[in-house]
């Protein structure tokens, strides 16, 4: 991945994108949001959403496998450079959460990550907080945000 100092507002990752086809969201759901809307495709036409819609935290789940394979090319790609590997820390959690269409069986949502700010942490000095905000997208509508906070670690003395 990176060191604190190394990331740079305004950056943007493409992280991928994701088509979610009928069975996998109803599989999501039965195991997950088991709701009418996101397991019947008439009770889903019938609903405000107007077909099959995958569960908001199906959505969520695929920003977050295509975030984490986005983290493992960046560090397999620092490894490969040698050196010292700075790993990444927790999240001390997200705000605004938002999912503001339904996605809808056969949609395709591609993911990216802005980053907005890395600032030192007051009270770990060893590390500090990176925050982003995320965007899921069918084609040129927004459908999915939110604002996320992670735990990088600083650069130590002599480290590349």
């Amino acid at each position: 991945m990176r060191w604190l100092d190394e990331f740079v507002p305004g950056e943007t990752f493409a992280l991928g994108s994701h088509t979610f086809d009928a069975d996998a969201i109803v599989a999501f759901a039965r195991d997950f949001d088991p709701q009418p809307f996101h397991l019947d495709e008439d009770a889903g036409r019938a609903s405000l959403f107007g077909g099959l819609a995958a569960s908001g935290w199906h959505v969520a789940c695929a920003w977050m496998k295509l975030w984490i394979a986005h983290q493992s090319r960046a560090m397999a790609e620092r490894a490969a450079r040698g050196g010292l590997q700075p790993i990444p820390g927790p999240s001390p959690g997200f705000d605004d959460m938002r999912w503001l269409r339904p996605v809808l069986a056969g949609d395709t949502v591609a993911y990216t990550t802005t980053i907005l700010a890395a600032r030192p942490s007051k009270s770990r000095p060893e590390w500090g907080i990176v925050d982003t905000t995320s965007e899921g997208r069918v084609a040129d509508t927004v459908v999915f945000s939110f604002t996320g906070h992670i735990f990088m670690p600083t650069r130590p003395e002599g480290a590349a």
